[in-house]
């Protein structure tokens, strides 16, 4: 069991809330949320890369010199990959990086990093959080109150909420995201996650509904949450 302290827009405490970290994740599978951030990473890569190989680059494909009788080691065409100007020996070629795991690795993967921020006390848990309109001043002003000035940090809310990331986008190294926008790369790449009381309990919700693949869990390199 976690207990965490709920705080007000000026950094004060008014509550507390209790969590069991097992409803999250039984266990926290560091295997499994390295395979979850590899592929996020691995997706966003473009695999546009190309160089020439040697049969690309222009230029006359004539023997340079005769082979022998001249004293120096034998040599092709200006194209050759050991000269200047040359193509490429292992030509680079477009590529398709991403693949995917299974949705069920990654709704786990998702659980145990919110987990595991929960457990090293990097998520800080605001009572509510809401704008009549974009307010980027008053934005910056409750994470300096909460004391996530400077520090990157997600800003989770149960649903997407258009003038809370207008008010949070210009500010550095802040981020926001829905709930259901949440993956493990969002979670554990900030140092920081701020999050509504309203997100937690769907948070909690969503992983009491999901049912958890004990093959996956238990899997091997894991360490026991609590």
């Amino acid at each position: 069991m976690a207990e965490l302290n709920v705080y007000d827009r000026n950094g004060k405490m008014v509550d507390k809330y209790t969590i069991d970290l097992a409803e999250l994740a039984p266990r926290i599978n560091k295997q499994l949320l390295h395979d979850a951030v590899v592929m996020y990473q691995a997706n966003a890569r473009m695999g546009t890369s190309k160089t020439k190989a040697r049969g690309e680059v222009s230029g006359s494909t004539k023997k340079l010199y005769r082979q022998k009788g001249t004293g120096n080691a034998r040599v092709g065409s200006r194209q050759s990959g050991i000269r200047r100007g040359g193509g490429h020996i292992h030509a680079l070629r477009p590529r398709e990086y991403s693949y995917r795991l299974t949705r069920k690795a990654l709704q786990l993967a998702t659980r145990m990093a919110i987990a595991s921020k929960i457990r090293d006390d990097e998520m800080v848990l605001i009572d509510q959080l809401a704008f009549d309109e974009p307010r980027t001043k008053e934005m910056a002003s409750i994470l300096a109150a909460l004391g996530l000035q400077g520090t990157s940090t997600l800003v989770a809310t149960e649903k997407h909420d258009v003038n809370i990331y207008k008010s949070a986008r210009n500010i550095v190294r802040v981020m926001t995201a829905s709930v259901a926008e949440l993956n493990a790369l969002s979670v554990l790449k900030p140092r920081k996650m701020l999050v509504t009381k309203a997100a937690l309990d769907e948070i909690k919700n969503g992983a009491s509904r999901a049912k958890v693949a004990p093959e996956v869990a238990d899997a091997g390199g894991s360490e026991a949450v609590g």
